[in-house]
């Protein structure tokens, strides 16, 4: 298990527009297998190259508890949004903070996976949430940015009425 050291917010490196991952070769393969596991180590849901320092457009995402549901995603793009979800969203690179953030509650996504095929997925709920947080990643955009609302340190430990049932 390789980790990686996540980039935390002041760093200009989450502020950059990632370039197109052009190769799909072993160097990927161990870029996916590291943010993999650097992802599931700090117990996040979603993780972005850039957080990890690399300005290319690759994004992992696990939103399952068993760690099954595994999704790597390189050069993704979101075709179609569709209704909308508010809830509360943290950020590995941005350490003991949590916002309101209003994403589309379903989204279409075409990517290509670790040997260049195009893929396309239907995401809903929390899954499109954490996709949709990973895509504003590859554009220098962080959650902080899009937020509704900060929580205060009370709300972050305790139930806000935008978690829903």
């Amino acid at each position: 298990m390789a980790t990686r050291k996540i980039v935390t917010i002041g760093d200009e490196t989450l502020r950059k527009v990632c370039r197109k991952q052009e190769k799909f070769d072993l160097r990927l393969a161990v870029l996916l297998k590291d943010m993999a596991d650097t992802m599931y180590r700090a117990e996040g849901v979603g993780l972005a190259a850039p957080q990890v320092g690399i300005l290319r457009r690759v994004v992992v995402v696990d939103v399952t508890e068993d760690h099954s549901g595994l999704r790597e995603m390189i050069n993704p793009e979101i075709l179609e949004r569709e209704g909308t979800q508010t809830g509360r969203e943290g950020c590995l690179s941005v350490p003991d903070r949590q916002g309101v953030v209003t994403r589309p509650r379903k989204v279409r996504v075409r990517y290509q996976d670790r040997k260049g095929r195009v893929q396309e997925l239907v995401a809903e709920n929390l899954e499109a949430r954490a996709i949709c947080h990973e895509l504003d990643h590859l554009d220098g955009v962080l959650y902080v940015d899009v937020m509704d609302r900060e929580l205060s340190e009370e709300e972050i430990h305790s139930r806000i009425p935008e978690d829903g049932d």
